[in-house]
């Protein structure tokens, strides 16, 4: 085991662990956006940062290439912050650990920033070297891409002249990704009635946790287990058999990560335990049956606490929480009938948290075909209004088209083959890109998408493969070569 001082003597992995010193969650981005612009003026570069914090560095085009076309290079600063339960890190001022295994760089028990730090540290290497063959330069670096693509919506048309855009946000060497899914976030809100805890009752811990959780649109077909689901349904099979009233239902950090751990605090007759305690144990079976292979580490835990309530819920706030929650929609909705394989449509229950006043289930739905996504909307709000509850939807961004005639597809194709002697993937997906946003704030574009091996995105698991990283950085500048006018 290493520690990444070891190959920082590469520019891209000594940028890379530079910005992750710097506090990047979404919303939270104006240090990382201050040190961009910073480091392109000390370059002597042309530096734009909007209102949004979004960060526009333009670089001249080396020689031979004045005439060719302007590039965008493309990618966002924010990262997703995951971390394990017991894991001590505060994501507003803490730095990333780094930690070197074989061919693999990890974060320390929390997510590593790779998505997309790597589009920054790539970018920062091309500025910053002067013999590097390109047409003139425009690197792009967006805000908020995790939590809803608020930076691409802020970007002027007026800032930008390229046609061209290499976006570098994608998590899979060899394949060129040419369309992505629009999306949108989703949340119900469900008023709490509080009551008087009954008598000779106790409380009890119900927590689901091991799952490995992941990307909510490039991992969703992958079936693995959504925590906030499981404690819906182990909620649901409990209230068959034994009444409970809940105190708290709580799980998941981003609606855009699939949950890996949940927890529900519940008030139960003292003489209800061993029926409690069977139900669980029945259902745990069933559910390491159902998950043995796509999800081996899940576990459910049922503990006695020592923390007593005064209230909770009323049995009729109990009934339509554990409702809600078993019945939201997750998971695929629909598979194209046109590129097999690809998941069309889908929706992921992220977030469920519980306030003073009321309990709110975040959801990210996702679709490339624009009414698939409009329905899964109205579903959740029908079954959200039938409950009594309220409903809000934000952040909606549209989907990237396949745009049927593409210059720089051709280029990275031919590039692709040269230089590894074998034809890339060139795929559709699931997960959302800036893509899509672009397109509308910059009229006509001709945009591909492609990045290295990173794997377990959006968990503390997060790891990028060290090879890849390189291979795919000299890719980018061969890529760069071969536009010319």
């Amino acid at each position: 085991m290493k520690i990444l001082e070891n190959i920082t003597d590469e520019r891209i992995f000594y940028h890379f662990k530079e910005i992750n010193k710097i506090p990047r969650g979404s919303g939270n981005e104006e240090q990382i956006s201050n040190y961009l612009i910073e480091f392109g003026k000390k370059l002597g570069l042309e530096c734009i940062q909007d209102k949004a914090l979004n960060v526009i560095i333009k670089k001249p085009a080396s020689k031979g290439y004045e005439n060719s076309p302007t590039v965008i290079i493309q990618g966002h600063m924010d990262m997703v912050c995951e971390k394990n339960n017991d894991k001590v890190h505060d994501f507003t001022k803490d730095p990333i650990g780094f930690i070197v295994k074989d061919d693999y760089i990890y974060a320390d028990n929390t997510t590593l920033g790779g998505d997309d730090g790597i589009a920054v540290a790539y970018a920062m290497a091309i500025l910053e070297d002067n013999t590097i063959e390109h047409p003139s330069i425009e690197v792009l670096i967006t805000t908020d891409e995790e939590s809803g693509m608020s930076g691409a919506r802020a970007v002027q048309r007026e800032h930008l002249s390229g046609k061209i855009v290499l976006n570098l946000d994608s998590e899979e060497e060899g394949m060129l990704w040419v369309s992505c899914a629009g999306g949108i976030r989703t949340q119900s809100t469900l008023p709490i009635d509080w009551i008087n805890k009954k008598e000779n009752t106790k409380e009890f811990i119900l927590e689901v946790k091991g799952l490995k959780g992941g990307h909510s649109g490039a991992e969703i077909h992958l079936g693995r287990g959504n925590a906030n689901k499981i404690i819906g349904r182990l909620l649901r099979e409990i209230s068959k058999e034994v009444g409970f009233n809940l105190i708290s239902l709580n799980g998941g950090a981003k609606d855009n990560a699939i949950p890996r751990e949940a927890t529900a605090v519940l008030s139960i007759d003292e003489s209800k335990e061993k029926e409690l305690v069977e139900i669980k144990t029945r259902v745990y079976e069933e559910l390491k049956n159902e998950f043995g292979k796509k999800d081996p580490g899940l576990e459910v835990v049922l503990l006695e606490t020592d923390v007593k309530a005064e209230k909770v819920f009323s049995d009729d706030t109990t009934s339509k929480a554990i409702s809600l929650s078993y019945l939201y929609p997750n998971g695929i909705n629909t598979v194209s009938a046109e590129i097999e394989g690809l998941t069309e449509s889908s929706t992921n229950l992220g977030v469920v948290i519980t306030n003073d006043n009321d309990i709110e289930y975040h959801s990210a739905v996702r679709s490339s075909v624009r009414s698939l996504k409009a329905e899964i909307v109205e579903r959740n709000k029908c079954l959200t209004e039938v409950l009594g509850g309220t409903f809000t939807s934000s952040s909606s961004y549209p989907e990237w088209p396949y745009k049927a005639d593409s210059k720089i597809r051709d280029i990275c194709k031919e590039v692709y083959s040269r230089m590894y002697g074998k034809e890339p993937e060139v795929v559709a997906i699931h997960a959302g890109l800036e893509c899509g946003i672009l397109k509308e704030r910059l009229g006509d574009l001709d945009m591909i998408s492609f990045g290295p091996d990173i794997f377990d995105i959006h968990t503390p698991n997060e790891h990028m493969s060290i090879s890849s990283a390189l291979r795919c950085f000299e890719y980018l500048l061969e890529v760069l070569k071969e536009i010319r006018e």
